[in-house]
């Protein structure tokens, strides 16, 4: 009996699903569930309740627990059990729904919206800087450690407003874009995975005298994964802010004397679109550091009003970061289905 694609058979061979169309309907099934959980993110912030994120925290406390050795082989092992038992977990759900449209869409929505944090990364901001305009030093101190790891008590209103800006900057590459990049890369694990060697990061990540070799692997994985989004949220400051010009210099002018090789093309391109001086002296639990000035030719210090135009700006690089995520999957997967379809002509 005659198969697909002999002479005597006018039946057409399917398409593989690794470069046709398949591909492509996967790459619109993403664009669409990133849309609505990002949708949902706009409407409602962060899960108020159950938010998988802090179960993930969870676990992984649990894990460290168990694990914990001030050695780095052991670190890289909690890394792995961790961040591969969450994509691994993912990639088992993005299978189970494969065959759904509508139940791939809703996964993907769900996760985008349980991983993403844009919006409760604005309110955050604002609380503090509505404090902040109202004087009230002492509620923005308590609010701050929401948002970031300063040392309230050190900071004064301005170095509280700057360290909000600096915030909203870093969190967005975070919190948003990088985690839209990945799915866009790998789907839903690509979504897990990210935000799972994210707040690895965040827990295990810093120079502690606990943590200096037991989280060295998570701190490294973390500016590995985080290098593509950091580049593109830079590039997405260029196109939404206020001045490009600026924003430009300052990537290219102070990005690499920042400490971190993801947050420095960030925290610069931010301070060039916004005209302001970022960077400086910074506490941390009573560790100061002395870090270089971004922007600090062309721009002024920071002001209270600055924080509600980091957040516009923020919004803008979030919604730009989707499009531009969900167009190039799209893009890939249409270039990988004609190229199918074209080895399957000849």
């Amino acid at each position: 009996m005659p198969g697909c694609g002999t002479r005597s058979s006018a039946a057409p061979c399917p398409v593989s699903g690794t470069g046709g169309a398949p591909a492509f309907a996967d790459a619109r099934l993403f664009a669409y569930g990133a849309a609505a959980g990002m949708l949902a993110d706009l409407l409602f912030g962060d899960p108020r309740r159950g938010h998988p994120v802090a179960a993930f925290g969870r676990a992984a406390g649990a894990v460290e627990r168990v694990l914990w050795h001030d050695h780095r082989a052991w670190g890289a092992l909690h890394t792995l059990v961790c961040a591969g038992g969450g994509a691994g977990a993912a990639a088992v759900a993005a299978r189970a729904v494969r065959r759904s449209p509508a139940a791939s869409v809703a996964l993907t929505a769900a996760v985008t919206w349980s991983v993403v944090g844009g919006t409760s990364l604005g309110r955050e901001a604002r609380a503090i800087g509505g404090a902040l305009a109202a004087g009230d030093l002492e509620t923005a101190r308590e609010r701050l450690p929401h948002l970031c790891g300063r040392d309230p008590h050190s900071l004064d209103g301005q170095q509280m407003a700057r360290a909000v800006v600096e915030s909203v900057a870093e969190n967005t590459s975070d919190a948003v874009v990088g985690a839209l990049v990945w799915g866009a890369l790998g789907g839903v694990p690509g979504l897990v995975a990210f935000r799972a060697v994210n707040t690895l990061d965040a827990m295990v990540g810093h120079k502690s005298a606990r943590y200096r070799r037991y989280g060295w692997a998570s701190a490294r994985l973390d500016d590995v994964a985080g290098w593509p989004g950091a580049r593109l949220t830079a590039a997405l400051a260029v196109l939404a802010g206020d001045d490009p010009r600026g924003a430009v210099r300052a990537w290219r002018a102070d990005a690499a004397a920042h400490p971190s090789p993801n947050a420095g093309p960030v925290e610069a391109s931010f301070a060039g679109a916004l005209g302001v001086r970022l960077g400086g002296t910074l506490s941390y639990a009573g560790r100061v550091e002395h870090r270089a000035v971004l922007n600090g030719a062309a721009g002024r210090a920071v002001a209270v009003p600055d924080i509600e135009r980091a957040v516009r700006l923020s919004r803008r690089v979030g919604v730009l970061a989707l499009a531009a995520c969900a167009a190039g999957r799209l893009a890939v997967s249409y270039v990988r289905a004609g190229h199918g379809d074209k080895g399957h002509s000849a």
